[in-house]
C-alpha cells in the first residue's frame, strides 16, 4: 500500500488503480482459497471456477474503488478530502449487489465500504498507524 500513498491524490492514476486491483486480488485470491479448503468440491473444475469467479470479482471491486477514488479527487476542489474515499468505497460495494443480484446487498455493502475508505483516509490524514507504537 505504500505504493498508493506515495503520489498526491488525484495523480497518476493507472498506478493507483493498479496497486489496488492487484491488492484486492490478491485478497480475493486468498479468501476463494480458504472457501475451496473449508469447503471441497467433488468436480475439480467447479472449484477452480469459484476461485476465479471471487479473485475476479475482489480485482473489480479494487479496480471501480481506484478508479473512482482517483477521479473523485482530481475533479474535486479539495483532492485530500475522505469523502472521495467514501465515493470510492460505495462504488466499490455496489459490484458486491451486482454479483448478489440485490439491492439490499449492494447498499449495505456501498455503507460499509465507503465508511471503512473514509475511516482509513482519515486515519492516513491524522497519521495513525494500523501497527506500531502509537504517536502521542
Amino acid at each position: 500500500m505504500s505504493e498508493y500513498w506515495k503520489d498526491p491524490e488525484g495523480t497518476n492514476c493507472p498506478k493507483k488503480i493498479s496497486v489496488t486491483t492487484s491488492l484486492s486480488a490478491v485478497v480475493g485470491l486468498l479468501a476463494s482459497s480458504c472457501q475451496v479448503v473449508l469447503h471441497p468440491s467433488d468436480i475439480v473444475l467447479k472449484s477452480v471456477q469459484r476461485v476465479a469467479s471471487t479473485t475476479l470479482t475482489m480485482a473489480a471491486v479494487g479496480a471501480i474503488f481506484g478508479a473512482v477514488t482517483c477521479t473523485t479527487a482530481k475533479v474535486s476542489k479539495d483532492p485530500d478530502s475522505p469523502l472521495n474515499y467514501f465515493a470510492g468505497g460505495c462504488a466499490a460495494g455496489t459490484m458486491f449487489g451486482a454479483r448478489a443480484h440485490s439491492f439490499a446487498v449492494g447498499t449495505a455493502a456501498c455503507v460499509s465500504l465507503g465508511t471503512v475508505a473514509t475511516v482509513v483516509k482519515l486515519g492516513k490524514i491524522e497519521g495513525a498507524t494500523l501497527f506500531g507504537p502509537p504517536k502521542l
